[in-house]
C-alpha cells in the first residue's frame, strides 16, 4: 500500500504559517484565494473587524464559463478589483492561501493588478 502525502493538510500548513505574518486592515485588506478543480473563489478581508468587504468567485450567476482555468481565474481577478474600486479600495495584501505562486493563482493576481488593485 502506498502512502500519499495529504496535499491539502500541508497546504493548510503552509497557509496557517503565512497568516501569522500577513494580516489586512480596513485600509489595506487582505486578498484571500481559494481554489478548488473546478473554481476559484477571492475574497478582500478585513482582519480587524474579521469581515468580508468584497468577494468574487467563478461560482457567480453571471459567470458562464468553465470556472478551472486560468483564464477564469483572470476574470475572477478583475471582478474582484473592480468590486474593490466600488467600495475605495485600491491596496491591499495578497494572501495566496499557501498555494505556489503558479497558474491559477498568478493568474487571479494579474487579473486584479490590472483592474487597479496595488500589492
Amino acid at each position: 500500500m502506498v502512502n500519499r502525502p495529504d496535499t491539502n493538510k500541508a497546504r493548510q500548513h503552509r497557509h496557517k504559517r503565512v497568516r501569522g505574518k500577513v494580516s489586512g486592515t480596513a485600509e489595506c485588506p487582505r486578498l484571500n484565494v481559494f481554489r478548488s478543480l473546478q473554481h476559484i473563489y477571492a475574497q478582500l478581508i478585513d482582519d480587524v473587524k474579521g469581515e468580508t468587504l468584497a468577494a468574487a468567485s467563478s461560482v457567480e450567476k453571471d459567470f458562464a464559463e468553465y470556472g478551472g482555468n486560468k483564464s477564469a481565474a483572470h476574470k475572477v481577478g478583475e471582478l474582484i478589483a473592480k468590486r474593490a474600486a466600488d467600495k475605495g479600495i485600491t491596496e491591499c495584501v495578497f494572501d495566496r492561501g499557501g498555494y505556489i505562486y503558479h497558474g491559477r493563482v498568478q493568474e487571479l493576481a494579474e487579473g486584479a493588478r490590472e483592474g487597479g488593485l496595488k500589492f
